[in-house]
């Protein structure tokens, strides 16, 4: 967390903090609470996680003014799940400004959608305290704004699109197979493939079994073209 690296991301979001230390303790993660005088991000992602909804929920009701609420509901999660949030803090290059201990880091802390998704809700509770909506509208706009029907429009994960695709073509529910499990009690790597009779399967790997099943689905999608990108 130099102080180069968060100069140049309030340039990118287009809000130059006037509290420093709200930036600072958004992008610290909680591994560090122990030795941190900063303190952690926990608090501002429980208020980012807020901010992010109500943005979220008047962009619906703005673009679609003729949708239903039972509608509008499943693209509200889709742009507010930890997943999407991950994305945000990545084409923010938040992953090389999270602060967190050491072993945090050995075991791809930077890479844990879970951490990144949770640095973003903190970074846009940080902008919310020290500048208002005005200054979590500039983030926001950044990423959420310009893909918004993009992302929207992807209502369920890839593990449920495939299932229900699966299983509307009479092929039953795909089949998750570990294929490798390895590394450290603490930093485990799983290698999965998804099995859906009749096709070549597709391996994935992830962080946890969780993601890494979520990474082969959406690699099958894309792969027989259901899903146009692997997002």
């Amino acid at each position: 967390m130099s102080a180069k690296g968060l100069a140049a991301l309030q340039e990118r979001i287009g809000w130059k903090f006037a509290d420093p230390s709200l930036l600072k303790k958004s992008l610290t993660h909680s591994s560090l609470d122990a030795t941190s005088k900063v303190g952690d991000l926990e608090r501002l992602e429980f208020l980012g996680d807020r901010v992010l909804g109500l943005m979220t929920a008047e962009a619906l009701w703005r673009k679609y003014p003729k949708m239903r609420e039972g509608d509008l509901a499943p693209r509200f999660n889709a742009l507010v799940r930890k997943e999407t949030c991950a994305k945000a803090a990545l084409a923010f290059g938040l992953d090389k400004l999270i602060k967190m201990s050491a072993q945090e880091e050995e075991s791809g802390g930077r890479r844990k959608k879970a951490i990144l998704g949770d640095a973003c809700e903190a970074l846009l509770g940080a902008l919310y305290i020290d500048g208002g909506l005005e200054a979590a509208r500039k983030a926001y706009d950044l990423f959420w704004t310009p893909n918004l029907e993009a992302l929207s429009t992807r209502h369920r994960d890839a593990k449920t699109t495939l299932q229900e695709w699966s299983q509307e073509r009479g092929l039953g529910p795909p089949k998750y197979e570990v294929v490798n499990a390895e590394g450290p009690a603490h930093a485990p790597a799983f290698t999965i493939d998804v099995h859906v009779k009749g096709f070549k399967p597709v391996r994935a790997e992830g962080l946890s079994k969780r993601e890494a099943q979520m990474t082969a689905a959406a690699s099958f999608l894309v792969r027989e073209k259901v899903w146009v990108d692997g997002e």
